[in-house]
């Protein structure tokens, strides 16, 4: 399990105002996940995943309760880092914490496309 931040509960609260923790984990399983259905994605975007549960520029409501999909602008060849996010809420084992389920790239048009066919929950200022 990896500690990845802390959300900041004004922003997230968007997708529900049943948080009951502002950590933010990957547990080893999504990790594996992560290798085998996204590999191209890994090497490159990992090291974004705090900067973008910490400042996102956008969520968009995911067809799951309780979580969202995340985005955020990257500098590898203007790409969008989109991950998954679960908030942990009361209705959750206590031990649980907010847990990055997916990521991986996508470029500006997939992200506009999203952005008119989604709904969207925040956007940054």
């Amino acid at each position: 399990m990896y500690q990845l931040g802390k959300i900041d509960r004004k922003i997230y609260n968007c997708i529900t105002d049943d948080i009951i923790t502002d950590e933010v984990i990957l547990t080893d399983h999504q990790l594996q996940h992560i290798l085998e259905r996204h590999p191209e994605t890994y090497p490159d975007i990992i090291q974004y995943l705090k900067l973008t549960i910490e400042h996102p520029d956008y969520i968009i409501a995911d067809k799951h309760e309780n979580s969202g999909l995340v985005f955020k602008r990257i500098e590898l060849e203007n790409e969008y880092l989109q991950l998954v996010l679960r908030i942990c809420t009361s209705q959750d084992n206590i031990t649980y914490k907010n847990s990055v389920i997916s990521c991986w790239q996508i470029s500006e048009k997939r992200l506009q496309n999203y952005l008119r066919n989604k709904q969207v929950l925040y956007k940054k200022e």
